[in-house]
């Protein structure tokens, strides 16, 4: 077992808060931190291998520990674990992990694009239905939230080991390039989704949580359903709507 670590000027425990705050740090390095045991067991399923093991003094003899004999632990004093930890109750585990590389297919049949997402609760969750639906490859524009961040990370649970996600993307590009039906949603949209067509390659587009799709994404797609709502709100949340339309497209294809 490594040396407990105390002190927070410590070199290994100043990179680590470092990588826990910075987006710009988690793409050059290409690393990142899980937190959570529902995580790091969603980790090991896919079949990857961390950089390192973080535990608190208080989790020192978890039996996960046991499982990964071959991988250093750093062992931290709680309070200093805690630090590194965005949640009020941490587990006392964490994984210093390389970001996976992206592996797309070559002909996806559904795809998902997300016009700046800003909410890291709200893109952790989108990714989490995208990745529950069979979704094969999420495409972010510039404007959303760092994936890879510890708070999208725990709203995934799990979801970025499950689906392709590419950061950064031109989805006017994807839009114009994907060979099937590109959808988005509209208010005021004359076709209900759950009237909609939605066998073959889909993809859905998806836009910013205030102000909606962008007026050159909403453009590039083919098809624009409303999601009908007899309650009375004005509107779905992103994350809820887009929900709805990955699960009516698995409801289409799967009952027919």
């Amino acid at each position: 077992m490594s040396e407990l670590i105390v002190s927070p000027h410590n070199t290994h425990f100043k990179a680590l808060k470092k990588l826990a705050e910075s987006a710009s740090t988690r793409r050059e390095l290409r690393q990142t931190l899980l937190d959570g045991e529902h995580l790091l067991l969603a980790y090991l399923a896919a079949g990857h291998v961390p950089r390192q093991i973080i535990v608190a003094e208080s989790a020192q003899h978890h039996p996960l520990l046991a499982q990964l004999p071959q991988v250093p632990v750093l062992r931290l004093a709680n309070g200093l674990f805690n630090t590194l930890s965005p949640v009020k109750t941490p587990t006392g585990l964490m994984l210093l992990i390389d970001i996976p590389p992206v592996t797309v297919p070559d002909q996806p049949q559904f795809i998902v694009l997300l016009e700046a997402i800003q909410d890291p609760g709200n893109l952790g969750a989108m990714l989490r239905s995208a990745a529950a639906a069979g979704v094969e490859v999420v495409y972010l524009s510039t404007g959303c939230a760092d994936a890879w961040s510890p708070k999208v990370l725990r709203g995934g649970m799990g979801a970025h080991f499950a689906t392709q996600i590419i950061e950064h993307s031109d989805l006017i590009a994807v839009a114009q390039a994907f060979p099937g039906k590109v959808c988005s949603t509209a208010l005021n949209a004359p076709q209900s989704l759950f009237a909609a067509d939605l066998t073959g390659p889909i993809a859905f587009a998806v836009g910013n949580e205030g102000t909606g799709l962008s007026a050159e994404l909403r453009a590039a797609a083919s098809h624009e359903f409303s999601i009908p709502m007899p309650g009375n709100v004005e509107s779905l949340n992103a994350a809820a709507a887009l929900a709805v339309c990955v699960f009516e497209r698995v409801r289409q294809t799967t009952l027919g």
